[in-house]
Formats: C-alpha cells, sequence, structure tokens
C-alpha cells in the first residue's frame, strides 16, 4: 500500500457484493491495497466480516455490511449504512452470483435410454426444476440488476465512477449441464452491454470480467477428487485450457484494477475473459 499503481483508486469508496466469496475477496483485497476504502457486502455477514478484518489488519480500509442482492429494502438499507459510514459509491462491482443443482442436468448429452432411467436424482432436460432455474436467474442477473439500481444512481454527475460485472466465458459459448447459468451470465454479459451504452451519456463506465475455471466452494467437487486429483470433467477442462491450469483468483486483480480506474476511461461496454485461453481454442 506504500506505492500503489493505481493511485486514482484511493479513497474511492469500492462496493463489491458476494464480497465473502474465494474470489471476490480477493477482488476486494486489491481494491483496498491501492487505498480503497472498501465495502464488503454478503448475505452472510460473518464471512464479509472476516474479509473486512483481513484487509484491516493489513491496513486497508473495509466496511462489512450484510445484504441481499435480490432484495431492493436490503440493498437500500446497505447503501444508507455505508453512506453514512463512508460515503458514496464510486466503484460497484457485482460479484453475487452462482449455480444450483436443480439448473443441472445429469448428463451433458441426452441419450434416448435416459428417458426411461428410474435413478433416484437423475435429471435430463424435461426434469430440470423451473424453480431451480430461476434462483439462477435471479442470483446471477437480477443480483447484478438491483444491486446496479440502488448504487449507481449516486454515481450520476460523479467523475470516475464505474461499474463492474461479473459474467463468465461460458456466457460466450454455454456450457453442457448447467443451462441455467450459462444463461443468465449470457443476460449478464448482455446487460452490460445494454448498459453500457445507456449510461454513456452520464460519464458512468460499464465493463464486465468473464472468468474462466477457477476452484471456489461451488466447483471444486465437480472438477477435483477428495484426493486432490482431477474428476472426468476436470480434465475435460484442463485439456481444452491452452494454458493448463485453473484460474488463481489473483488472476482477477490485474484487470479489475484497470478497468475501474481512469487509465481505461475510454473503455466501455467490454466483457474480457480471463480463462487461459479457454474461449479461444478450438480444440485441435
Amino acid at each position: 500500500m506504500e506505492n500503489p499503481k493505481y493511485k486514482e483508486l484511493k479513497n474511492k469508496i469500492v462496493v463489491v457484493t458476494g464480497g465473502g466469496g474465494i474470489l471476490c475477496s480477493t477482488i476486494a483485497n486489491a481494491f483496498a491495497s491501492q487505498g480503497a476504502t472498501v465495502c464488503i457486502l454478503d448475505l452472510n455477514i460473518e464471512t464479509a466480516q472476516e474479509v473486512s478484518e483481513q484487509i484491516t489488519k493489513a491496513g486497508g480500509k473495509a466496511l462489512a455490511v450484510q445484504a441481499n442482492v435480490l432484495d431492493r429494502e436490503s440493498l437500500q438499507k446497505a447503501k444508507n449504512e455505508i453512506a453514512e459510514k463512508v460515503g458514496l459509491c464510486d466503484i460497484l462491482v457485482n460479484g453475487a452470483g452462482g449455480n444450483h443443482p436443480l439448473g443441472t442436468t445429469t448428463n451433458p448429452f441426452l441419450l434416448e435410454e435416459d428417458l426411461h432411467k428410474t435413478t433416484e436424482g437423475f435429471k435430463t432436460f424435461f426434469d430440470l426444476d423451473v424453480n431451480g432455474i430461476q434462483f439462477v436467474f435471479n442470483l446471477n442477473f437480477i443480483g447484478t440488476l438491483l444491486p446496479t439500481q440502488i448504487f449507481s444512481k449516486d454515481m450520476i454527475g460523479r467523475k470516475d465512477c464505474s461499474i463492474l460485472n461479473i459474467s463468465s466465458m461460458n456466457a460466450f459459448t454455454p456450457l453442457t449441464k448447467i443451462p441455467a447459468y450459462s444463461g443468465a451470465k449470457a443476460a449478464v454479459s448482455n446487460f452490460t452491454q445494454w448498459l453500457a451504452v445507456h449510461f454513456s451519456k452520464v460519464g458512468v463506465r460499464v465493463n464486465a470480467l468473464a472468468p474462466g475455471f477457477f476452484l471456489t466452494d461451488q466447483n471444486r467437487s465437480l472438477l477435483t477428487n477428495e484426493d486432490g486429483g482431477l474428476t472426468q470433467r476436470g480434465m475435460t477442462i484442463i485439456g481444452q485450457t491452452p494454458m493448463e491450469r485453473f484460474g488463481e483468483p489473483e488472476d482477477l486483480i490485474g484487470a479489475t484494477l484497470w478497468l475501474s480506474s481512469n487509465q481505461s476511461k475510454f473503455v466501455t461496454g467490454i466483457v474480457v475473459p480471463i480463462d487461459g485461453g479457454f474461449s479461444a481454442f478450438s480444440g485441435v
């Protein structure tokens, strides 16, 4: 923090939704290292407090705030608390998101015999639960739209304000088995472009990151075995990733800080893949 690269981020008020998670807590720490005041929003206040304490112990400035990104009243309460304690939001990172088993098929491809399987928990496309799909879509898309409505209004008329959404590389090409998550992230990417145009006359830039495969608490059991080895899906992913590894949380920092600083002041409406080349690789 003695010599931050992005000096213009110093004293900025950064709000990070889903800030208690593995990826977003890393993003929060990165902003704090540049001298920003970081507000960690999370439904789980305990995890938000852990991240906040981690930042303050390192000499940074942070505030933990409980908020539900699907509840306007909860978000408004969080905004009021932030405004009272540290000031108005300059940079919003919409990091809350995730998948749900009810919006996931068991197999990547439908076979005719699958229609006759009676194994408990086995799901084809025809078995997908609409509530599960709606949960995933709401968490990722509505959970991006609502915080943006609440926090971006105060950005209007102020300088160097921006929004960073978290999309996914499967917004470019959908992954097998997870139609709800793929569709929801595609909506986030589309919304990023739409909002960038909509806010272009009021000086608020809007961009997004599209992370590839990063090991998190949500996908670890799908990609790795208990002994640390890769599952079949994990091996397929590494085989299709030219850099031959999963992403590490720190891999998000460079693009995050650049897109959030005025060093990218003519950049808006882009979605940046951070995926080790996965989305560029044809497989041959």
